[in-house]
């Protein structure tokens, strides 16, 4: 069995003192969504959560943390992050903004911090998973020690 790499989310953890766990699963490069991910780890979707980066008209880029099989509201998402309106950022940009690649984009340790919103359902849940910023990845977190570490604030997204 190969050892798992630490990535930048999970050094970022250890530099905090943050408890998680790396969980790896099989990649499937035609389906890189976060249901997948969850059928992979054997796990309910409802614990599974995706990170989305936006673009609002005031603010500029945020990340909105929901659960996988949910999809953004995004007049919701403009309000809580001060915005008029916002969009989620084209596919080609993720690499260069996050230095994440898409179905790898992990919430911590991005190339800058970004505000970050996670939706409130997190909040039921002893742990939840999220990428560890690789596809093949997840990062098994608490939400509260998540919620720390990526600075994020709680509301209603979906």
């Amino acid at each position: 069995m190969k050892k798992t790499q630490k990535t930048n989310a999970a050094r970022l953890l250890d530099s905090k003192k943050i408890s998680y766990q790396l969980i790896a699963y099989e990649v499937d490069e035609t389906d890189l969504s976060a249901i997948h991910v969850a059928a992979q780890l054997g796990e309910p979707i409802d614990i599974v959560f995706k990170t989305l980066v936006l673009r609002g008209d005031k603010s500029g880029v945020f990340v909105c943390i929901i659960p996988a099989a949910a999809e953004v509201n995004l007049k919701t998402a403009a309000k809580i992050s001060g915005n008029k309106n916002c969009d989620l950022i084209p596919m080609k940009e993720i690499l260069s903004i996050t230095g994440y690649i898409r179905g790898g984009c992990s919430p911590i340790g991005m190339k800058k911090n970004f505000p970050a919103y996670i939706h409130k359902t997190c909040l039921q849940f002893p742990y939840i998973y999220i990428s560890a910023g690789v596809r093949g990845l997840q990062i098994k977190i608490t939400p509260t020690d998540l919620i720390t570490a990526s600075n994020a604030t709680v509301c209603e997204l979906i």
